[in-house]
């Protein structure tokens, strides 16, 4: 498995070792995410990165398009530096569903593993050095830019769920209560 992916999977495991359903419910507020959302948030960009790889490889041909400044700036900020900027708005098919927490915490790792697999397949078939697929913001990327922006993402997401830990917080439904 890849570094940066297995060093993800080893982050959420830690990060939600532990976690009941109480505490997958934990919000910073009525418009944030709460801990599950989050988590289902990541779950569906895996499921959406493996979707992409799987047309790929269907098509039999990298579907990136050719990059953009903007692309290339915004690759650079988030794949090669490693920053995620805060405040952006998730593209619509990475917006939580409502989808069981129990199963998006038993799944999420090992989605994280099919995504590297169908990764590795496509980067075997078409080369390390081609852009293969579209990101919805950051444009076309190549397999390992892909990998390193997963666990940008991740470890960004992560810290909200550890600072949601940390904090002694209301559950939604206990929110309501007041």
């Amino acid at each position: 498995m890849d570094f940066y992916l297995q060093r993800l999977q080893n982050a959420i495991s830690s990060a939600t070792a532990g976690m009941n359903a109480e505490k997958l419910a934990l919000r910073p507020g009525a418009d944030k995410w709460c801990v599950a959302e989050i988590l289902e948030h990541l779950y569906l960009t895996y499921t959406g990165t493996i979707k992409g790889f799987e047309k790929c490889l269907q098509a039999g041909k990298p579907l990136a398009r050719v990059p953009t400044l903007q692309d290339r700036m915004r690759t650079m900020v988030v794949v090669k530096l490693g920053h995620m900027p805060e405040g952006r708005k998730a593209p619509q098919n990475a917006m939580p569903r409502g989808l069981p927490p129990e199963r998006v915490l038993a799944e999420v790792v090992e989605k994280i593993a099919a995504m590297d697999a169908i990764i590795t397949e496509a980067e075997s078939k078409f080369g390390s050095e081609l852009r293969l697929l579209d990101h919805p913001i950051l444009g076309p990327l190549q397999a390992k830019e892909w990998r390193k922006f997963h666990w940008v993402h991740g470890r960004h997401h992560l810290k909200q769920i550890q600072r949601l830990r940390s904090k002694p917080l209301k559950s939604q439904a206990a929110s309501f209560e007041l």
